[in-house]
């Protein structure tokens, strides 16, 4: 396969772009590098540095080569920024989003694989979320992302394109081989932050909110491990290109640990625990939220590798340490 990959410089994208090369497929990457790093970029695929929403530029990529698939990953990504200014999330993830996946479109590149989030679910009503739950975004990066999810909906009725739409629930962890890991500077992902005060780079870590109707009070989340994720894709682009249905995938393990509960994990693994006190909740959170992630484990018979996380805290650990 020969695939066209935005975000190929950013966290989930890159570890993508590596499990693709290690197949033996061709990948070119669009990544304007506003919050990717190009080091990620792994030395076999293709770099266009540019905005998704340069058509002429996108156009000229996609009609000079044979592309089979896209894997749209490029968006931003972090909740309380998108509280704070909504029009910025609303622009780079849903209009250039859909600039982007026109131009594809309008290019006949029409199998499209899109980088969704389980918070369109918002807070919802079971303890585990299928697919068909009904969708009640919080915050709005979430709503940035349903709207897409909606265009692309809209468009494979209209343009008969297909499409795969992956909700993630909450990625961590780090390649084993240590090629690419989380490497944001303002980073909101928990266990990005407890690693960077593992290794000294933050002196604590603020738990947001201890007050949540939770078993301990602390939010409840399912983290998937980036490298299980990555295989998510391989399978869906497999499937993709070889059929012309449309299908949504929750990507998660389908079972929840509390914040308080990955700091415990954590500490388990370090030898000097980590400092953290408690903070206030912050705005668009979600108070639990886990996978029922049987849809597209059943359908693609799939068992993922690295449901531990003690494994997941370790790998992200070693990232850091890596970095520092």
């Amino acid at each position: 396969m020969n695939i066209l990959v935005t975000g190929g410089a950013g966290y989930i994208g890159s570890h993508v772009c590596n499990l693709l090369i290690d197949e033996g497929f061709k990948v070119t990457i669009i990544d304007n590098l506003i919050t990717g790093d190009k080091s990620l970029v792994p030395k076999k695929a293709k770099l266009f540095t540019c905005d998704i929403d340069d058509k002429k530029k996108v156009k000229d990529i996609i009609q000079n080569d044979n592309f089979d698939l896209v894997m749209h990953f490029a968006g931003l990504i972090r909740v309380d920024e998108s509280v704070k200014d909504p029009k910025k999330y609303h622009n780079h993830n849903f209009e250039k989003g859909k600039i982007f996946l026109q131009t594809c479109i309008n290019c006949n590149l029409k199998k499209i694989i899109f980088s969704s989030t389980a918070s369109v679910y918002g807070n919802p009503k079971t303890d585990k979320v299928k697919e068909s739950e009904t969708l009640n975004p919080l915050n709005p990066y979430a709503a940035s992302k349903l709207k897409l999810e909606d265009f692309l909906k809209e468009s494979s009725k209209e343009d008969k394109i297909n499409y795969i739409i992956l909700r993630y629930f909450n990625v961590a962890g780090a390649d084993e081989k240590l090629r690419t890991g989380l490497c944001s500077k303002f980073s909101t992902h928990l266990i990005k932050i407890a690693c960077e005060v593992a290794v000294g780079k933050k002196d604590k870590l603020i738990v947001n909110g201890n007050n949540y109707d939770t078993h301990d009070g602390t939010p409840v989340r399912d983290f998937i491990h980036v490298s299980d994720l990555a295989e998510i894709h391989l399978l869906s682009g497999k499937y993709l290109f070889k059929n012309s249905k449309s299908h949504i995938f929750n990507c998660g393990y389908g079972h929840g640990y509390s914040v308080k509960e990955i700091i415990d994990n954590f500490n388990l693994i370090l030898e000097k625990k980590i400092n953290y006190s408690f903070g206030p909740r912050r705005d668009g959170d979600s108070e639990k939220i886990v996978s029922d992630p049987s849809k597209f484990n059943s359908f693609f018979s799939w068992k993922p590798k690295y449901d531990d996380i003690g494994y997941i805290l370790k790998t992200a650990y070693e990232w850091e340490k890596k970095i520092k």
